[in-house]
């Protein structure tokens, strides 16, 4: 009898876009783990509303950028996620918080939770955005 290969969907590109806004953490987070399980990545749901709320939250807490912009690229049980703002000219980076300090632990927790992560910055030599991006894998592919 002839082996079946097995069947790989093709990867699913998506595109949210929110305003800046306090309230933008959690419609994007709720919005991702929606979409998240919509293609059966139901075990990365959790994890990925947990970093999109970080990432969501620092741009608006320490930018000035109107828009944010998620790319969300589900392919073979792997989600990636980037979190885009039109300020190319803050840096972050994971920091050490105190005990006692309120944030400060959004990129530790990225650094902690996801597969990969990282910082790329768009349109060369002078760049117009950034985006902060992390992958989160399905337990099975690992």
């Amino acid at each position: 009898m002839p082996e079946v290969a097995a069947v790989t969907k093709p990867p699913y590109a998506y595109r949210l876009s929110a305003p800046n806004s306090p309230k933008s953490p959690r419609v994007c987070r709720d919005a991702i783990a929606a979409l998240l399980q919509a293609n059966d990545l139901h075990d990365l749901a959790d994890t990925a509303k947990l970093l999109v709320s970080e990432a969501v939250t620092n741009v608006n807490r320490h930018t000035n950028t109107q828009l944010i912009h998620i790319d969300t690229l589900v392919r073979d049980r792997i989600a990636t996620i980037a979190v885009r703002d039109g300020s190319p000219d803050r840096h972050p980076y994971p920091r050490d918080a105190a005990p006692d300090d309120e944030g400060g632990r959004g990129l530790f927790l990225m650094q902690e939770l996801a597969y990969a992560w990282g910082v790329t910055w768009e349109y060369g030599l002078r760049p117009t955005s950034k985006h902060i991006w992390f992958e989160l894998r399905d337990p099975v592919t690992e």
